[in-house]
């Protein structure tokens, strides 16, 4: 075994220790904090790259075969240990260098973002904590470790997400994410527990004996459930269930929106890096429970992604804050990834989410510029003509967006869905997540383009629309696209490396070079162009281009040539108003939930506590008083029955004794006093008797 399969918990531990430390610094240490965060994120990078290289040596050798664990003991649970460990694979290798290498980009990006901030600290604090619950489930071979990770990673995202705290929405919004991610994870522990009990170990690899490997898998597919529904499939969806709810899948998203509240590099770090990947992560690392293609597990997870990828891009199509409009493409992005691990398998999934990672976070960070660069501007609406003030913000926005949109064959986006694309039209149970993957694809080239054309495009917004904008009902008069200026180098060098990295990873992916999906699957990688000409890979990708395009076309035709500014209304709002409100309002789920789920918790919540007044708090006072009355009760006995006596017997004992204690004076005058007179009673008597 190497040593760095024996180290590997120094990834995870280095970004920890940054955090413990920096949480002991005092707020005027900034540029401590800021490099010490950094600095471990470096080095975790360079660890991730020697254990990268580490895979690349099982190559040819078959999938177990490239899996190195390192296993300990944790405690004792009766006779037995429970054991955690870490897992060195392809998978694991792959995550780790884009975690490190993106987070560090993101790192770096916020010194220049949170320089004004007065709790830059405790920001780079919160940062470093959650890259290292990231790592931590990246790494982790043991089901219960990766779980314990989890929770850190709910808890940082909290934490970060509330990071204005001042602001009742950001507050709000924390609380939010916290309490739904939660929903998910409950069924993730009820998983956890089930896994345990049917196999007695959480260990992913032990030597043949883990819960991943042939034996358990085995087991577990033998026997049923309910329904005639498999113990592995009925664990998997437990465990999909927790995937949901972090990779913020149709019913469980609503709390990824307004993950916006926080700083931007904080979004960034959520939607690319860390947080939603996890559960994309943790499905592609309990594939093997998921089963076949046509498995039940599969198809779930095959139909959540589809249905969720349609809704979120739908959505999105009718949000104006730039944020909001990335976060449902998030949302969108996810699902397409999650009907890639369906359709497809692991690395069809995974290539999404490896690239999405990139252009995403260039999205993210670029939006970030924007804001900075428009005095913390969000709505799109306001800004406009920015490619003219902001450069080198626009030139990278622009190849995120394409990368997004699944522009053809430069930008690794289109590579990476077309792969899933390609898997859902050959996936046999049903087209229909094909078709509404096509969907998600051609509305995705359309809200870009429309975020495109209102941020960089049109005329920028000037003081003149003020009172068009106010009157119109827009709120705020305060417009700043005329206004706007570059970030600094400490913002745009991140964004041009990021946008570097969704061009060159399209290498990695092309149907003539799969690279990609042969490591992660333990092979070598055969160079051959005659894949690209295949008659299925060739119609898909001709169908997404399609698709890509004529989603960019209708967008750029749809709002250039009505000029739609923040003076008047979206042309889709004048043209179809009704479903726009409902788009616009992300189809009321919020205020569903808040009439159902929301009101009955609250309605339980007033019952219960109405029960622990009334009900339970009524029997306990009752008790309480019979019990007052039993003890005045007790008390009145024990001093008037008791008590009295007993007092009483020791006063005629004490009478009785101090007469006694006259005759008993110790003086022999009294006593032959009384001898003396003792002898004439006597005699008296013995007199008296002989008389008669």
């Amino acid at each position: 075994m190497t040593w760095i399969v024996q180290n590997l918990w120094l990834i995870p531990a280095l970004p920890l220790l940054a955090a413990g430390v920096t949480a002991l610094l005092e707020q005027r240490h900034r540029t401590l904090a800021a490099s010490l965060a950094i600095g471990s994120m470096v080095l975790a990078f360079f660890l991730a790259c020697g254990a990268f290289v580490q895979t690349l040596g099982g190559h040819g050798e078959g999938h177990e075969a490239a899996k190195q664990v390192f296993n300990i003991p944790w405690f004792q649970l009766g006779s037995s240990s429970v054991m955690i460990g870490w897992v060195l694979d392809p998978l694991t290798a792959s995550m780790l260098v884009m975690v490190t290498f993106v987070s560090t980009l993101i790192f770096i990006y916020s010194v220049g973002y949170m320089a004004h901030d007065e709790n830059f600290t405790r920001f780079f604090t919160f940062l470093s904590l959650f890259a290292a619950a990231m790592l931590g489930i990246v790494i982790a071979n043991s089901l219960l470790m990766l779980f314990v990770c989890w929770e850190l990673v709910g808890l940082a995202s909290y934490l970060l997400i509330g990071f204005w705290y001042h602001k009742p929405s950001a507050a709000a919004a924390a609380k939010k994410a916290f309490i739904t991610t939660r929903v998910g994870d409950v069924f993730f522990f009820l998983g956890l527990l089930w896994l345990y009990a049917e196999t007695g170990t959480l260990l992913f690899y032990d030597n043949g004996n883990g819960c991943l490997e042939q034996s358990a898998l085995t087991k577990l597919v033998g026997q049923t459930a309910f329904a005639g529904m498999g113990l592995s499939t009925a664990i998997a969806l437990l465990l999909f269930c927790g995937a949901i709810g972090k990779s913020g899948q149709v019913p469980l998203h609503v709390w990824l929106p307004d993950a916006m509240e926080g700083p931007t590099p904080v979004s960034a770090l959520i939607h690319a890096a860390t947080m939603v990947a996890a559960g994309v992560f943790l499905m592609a690392r309990v594939f093997p429970l998921l089963g076949e293609p046509s498995s039940v597990a599969r198809e779930v997870v095959t139909w959540v992604g589809a249905i969720t990828a349609i809704f979120a891009a739908l959505v999105a199509v009718a949000q104006t804050d730039i944020k909001r409009i990335l976060a449902y493409s998030t949302v969108s992005q996810l699902g397409f990834m999650f009907i890639g691990l369906g359709a497809g398998g692991v690395a069809v999934g995974m290539f999404h989410l490896l690239t999405h990672a990139f252009f995403k976070a260039l999205l993210f960070l670029g939006a970030g510029s924007v804001i900075h660069g428009c005095h913390d501007e969000q709505d799109i609406r306001r800004m406009g003509g920015l490619r003219k003030f902001m450069p080198v913000t626009f030139a990278t926005y622009a190849i995120g967006m394409m990368a997004l949109s699944g522009v053809p064959l430069l930008f690794s986006g289109f590579w990476s869905k077309d792969e899933i694309l390609h898997s859902a039209l050959a996936w046999s149970p049903s087209k229909i997540p094909f078709v509404l993957g096509l969907a998600g694809a051609f509305l995705t080239a359309f809200y870009m383009t429309r975020q495109m054309w209102f941020v960089f495009f049109g005329e920028p917004a000037t003081t003149h629309a003020v009172s068009n904008s106010k009157e119109a009902g827009h709120g705020s008069t305060q417009l700043h696209g005329a206004e706007a200026h570059e970030s600094p180098r400490l913002m745009t060098v991140p964004l041009t490396i990021l946008a570097a990295c969704a061009v060159l990873l399209s290498v990695v992916g092309t149907p003539a070079w799969p690279w990609l999906e042969s490591y992660l699957n333990g092979h070598a990688a055969i160079w051959n162009l005659a894949r690209l000409f295949e008659s299925g890979t060739l119609v898909t990708m001709i169908v997404s281009a399609i698709v890509a395009g004529a989603g960019i076309a209708t967008g750029w035709i749809v709002y250039s040539r009505s000029g739609a500014t923040v003076t008047g209304l979206d042309p889709l709002a004048q043209t179809f108003p009704k479903l726009f409100r409902i788009l616009e309002n992300r189809f009321f789920f919020d205020e569903l939930y808040q009439a159902t789920v929301i009101r009955l918790t609250a309605l339980l919540g007033l019952a219960s506590h109405w029960m622990d007044r009334l009900v339970w708090g009524g029997v306990v006072e009752a008790v309480s008083w019979i019990m007052l009355g039993v003890a005045w009760v007790n008390r009145f006995l024990d001093e008037n029955v008791v008590n009295g006596g007993f007092d009483g017997a020791c006063d005629s004992v004490r009478v009785s004794s101090r007469v006694a204690s006259r005759f008993q004076g110790g003086q022999v005058q009294a006593y032959m006093k009384v001898i003396a007179i003792g002898l004439v009673v006597l005699t008296i008597l013995a007199l008296w008797g002989w008389r008669s």
